[in-house]
């Protein structure tokens, strides 16, 4: 985001004003799972993707992204390193 000249708190504030918006209609579990590792330092997306695959069955989140590892394991979910 540092590209664009935005911090990551930014984003997840821009995030949060649309949960709040009553036009908006989310995946509230899957946002809030992105704010949490977006929170943590790491990528928003890696926490959709993670909640998304785990509500698809998946068992272990899987990635080349050894920061997105890290951060979800330290959540508590399974997570591994390629």
């Amino acid at each position: 985001m540092r590209v664009y000249g935005f911090q990551q708190s930014d984003a997840a504030d821009a995030i949060r004003a649309l949960l709040a918006a009553a036009n908006v209609e989310v995946n509230r579990p899957a946002v809030e799972a992105g704010l949490l590792v977006l929170d943590a330092g790491g990528d928003f997306a890696d926490g959709v993707i993670a909640y998304e695959g785990n509500w698809l069955g998946g068992e272990t989140f899987v990635s080349f992204d050894k920061k997105a590892v890290t951060l979800l394991s330290a959540q508590g979910q399974s997570a591994r390193l390629l």
